[in-house]
């Protein structure tokens, strides 16, 4: 469980969405964050001529999935500028060190376990989806996994947020499991911080009603291109979890017609989530 922070944003240009620098209190790291339209600016920032990791993020063209691409430097301006070919890229974010203690073994560190968590947690798609990682003595792997925790609390901050877990539960809320379930599908779901999460396992339908609105078939054919839903017998079957932008998207995809989430979603008493929430 993530502590509580104090974090410092500095916005040198005084634009939220321009350069900024991203600091907790008591932690020796620091990020540096910026859109690609600037990478000229980002690159004459001194604190980039330390080592550190850094992750680009984009869009995957083909599937319009978040894309990212993960890596470290002992010299991190250096290596920015050999990603200018990179077309997918549109942000860069980085973390170094404030007081110069990274090394070489330490960053390399540091890119294997971003790299293993994007993997495990499946938001995006990595460019490069392989570290060589490093063995780090007891003492800096602790350091090390400090120094995660806090680069994994500010990365949502900093606008990226595919090391974060899809199903994370506020730590002093009761969690309510929501179903959909209606002629032979049982989905099973809750409500997150972007919106809804239906959960592997669940069923949805495996046809659709002819005033199916255009975008939820959309959703529907490429989930299916991409294996998030396969054919199971007479319904289709989700096959990880799949984080929606609103619960009426996640019913309808699963009910294979217009829905309104607020409704069709309810809890094990059979209380429809709009009755939670105004209760709440």
């Amino acid at each position: 469980m993530q502590q509580p922070a104090t974090i410092k944003l500095f916005l040198p240009t005084g634009r939220a969405r321009s350069l900024r620098t991203a600091e907790i209190s008591n932690w020796s790291g620091k990020a540096i964050a910026g859109p690609r339209s600037e990478i000229e600016d980002i690159l004459k920032r001194e604190e980039l001529s330390k080592p550190g990791v850094y992750i680009l993020t984009g869009t995957d063209l083909e599937t319009g999935d978040p894309k990212i691409y993960v890596g470290e430097a002992e010299i991190v301006n250096k290596r920015l500028k050999q990603h200018k070919d990179k077309d997918f890229w549109v942000h860069v974010i980085v973390f170094i060190s404030k007081d110069e203690n990274l090394t070489k073994a330490h960053i390399k560190y540091l890119e294997g376990k971003l790299i293993e968590t994007a993997i495990k947690i499946g938001k995006a798609k990595l460019e490069n989806g392989q570290s060589s990682g490093a063995v780090l003595p007891e003492s800096d792997r602790a350091d090390m996994d400090v120094f995660l925790e806090k680069t994994f609390q500010l990365l949502p901050v900093l606008g990226s947020d595919v090391f974060t877990p899809l199903t994370t539960h506020h730590p002093k809320k009761k969690t309510t499991i929501l179903y959909c379930k209606k002629k032979g599908i049982d989905a099973r779901g809750q409500r997150t911080e972007n919106g809804f999460v239906v959960f592997a396992g669940s069923t949805a339908s495996s046809n659709e009603t002819p005033s199916i609105p255009k975008a939820v078939h959309d959703r529907r054919d490429l989930l299916i291109k991409k294996g998030v839903l396969v054919q199971k017998e007479n319904h289709l079957l989700f096959s990880k979890d799949y984080e929606f932008s609103s619960p009426s998207l996640a019913a309808a995809v699963v009910r294979g017609a217009s829905a309104n989430g607020l409704i069709e979603w309810k809890d094990k008493e059979g209380r429809a989530l709009k009755a939670i929430e105004e209760q709440s």
